[in-house]
């Protein structure tokens, strides 16, 4: 099985069709661009003439959210088929998924949903990440999620649940920062705990990005993984305390929604490039 993390321990951002002019020609400095992989599942048009360009200069990583991999159905033989084509076309240097489940029957829902960690539940997320990596032929990377609920029936904690599938079936594993801050105030956890018992020899990608904050019923902190902002200071202290432990990592700036101008996002990805290059060095860095 082809292994596919090979991402340059660099800062990419999303690619945006708002930002193609901004990109061809100027070629910006940037390690890698990230691509939703169920955007571009069509034949052929502009979008596929500039993602050609674009991949003739840089490593892309390749991103689903559709396979549904914590479905309790079995997964969308045509989606995979339109995945591996896609793959075959582009060669990115990644790809990645989440640990939720999006569809029910023939219906794709427009979240990706929670699912118990029971052992249950493991055996069928380790048959479909299997399953997915038999028919790309690929090594995929699985992405810990953003909650809102937990489980009465979890008997596994989620970063044993994580470890668990990485060991049975090989694939690697995504860390989103700002998943683990959203999960944990929610959830009244310990982010740094978290990322502490984090199997983080097995990341081969950090993704990064805003949330938004309301109040619950309670009045307590509830915060939303948005991806509709910058990245909130909470989020790049731990971002940097995870840097430390794992060393130098590819590191995605997610901002999908309330889309800046690209000099705004360029200058997001800077940032984070100067944390992964200060951490090449033997003393832990800090964030500022």
């Amino acid at each position: 099985m082809t292994k596919l993390d090979v991402l340059p321990d660099r800062a990419g951002v999303g690619l945006k069709g708002e930002h193609y002019a901004d990109i061809v020609g100027t070629w910006p400095d940037l390690g890698f661009f990230e691509v939703h992989a169920e955007n571009y599942m069509g034949d052929g048009g502009p979008p596929h003439r500039y993602l050609e360009t674009i991949a003739a200069h840089y490593p892309l990583s390749f991103h689903g959210v559709g396979l549904s991999i914590g479905g309790d159905g079995p997964i969308d033989q045509d989606h995979i088929g339109r995945l591996k084509t896609l793959i075959d076309r582009y060669r990115p240097a990644s790809f990645s998924e989440h640990l939720a489940w999006s569809t029910h029957d023939s219906a794709y829902l427009n979240d990706l949903l929670p699912l118990p960690y029971t052992e249950q539940t493991l055996a069928r997320v380790c048959e479909h990440v299997d399953e997915v990596q038999n028919a790309l032929g690929r090594r995929m990377l699985l992405e810990n999620p953003s909650t809102y609920v937990l489980f009465s029936e979890s008997t596994i904690e989620e970063t044993e649940f994580l470890t668990r599938i990485a060991d049975r079936t090989g694939c690697g594993l995504l860390l989103d920062v700002n998943n683990v801050m959203v999960s944990t105030v929610n959830h009244r956890l310990d982010p740094y705990a978290y990322i502490e018992r984090f199997a983080l020899d097995l990341v081969g990608e950090i993704h990064m990005a805003g949330y938004d904050e309301t109040v619950d019923g309670a009045g307590d902190r509830l915060l939303i993984d948005a991806h509709g902002s910058a990245v909130r200071p909470d989020v790049f202290e731990l971002f940097v305390f995870a840097l430390n432990k794992a060393g130098p990592r590819p590191v995605l700036v997610e901002w999908d929604n309330n889309v800046p101008g690209f000099a705004e996002l360029h200058a997001e990805a800077r940032r984070v490039e100067a944390v992964i290059a200060r951490s090449r060095g033997s003393r832990p860095v800090a964030a500022q």
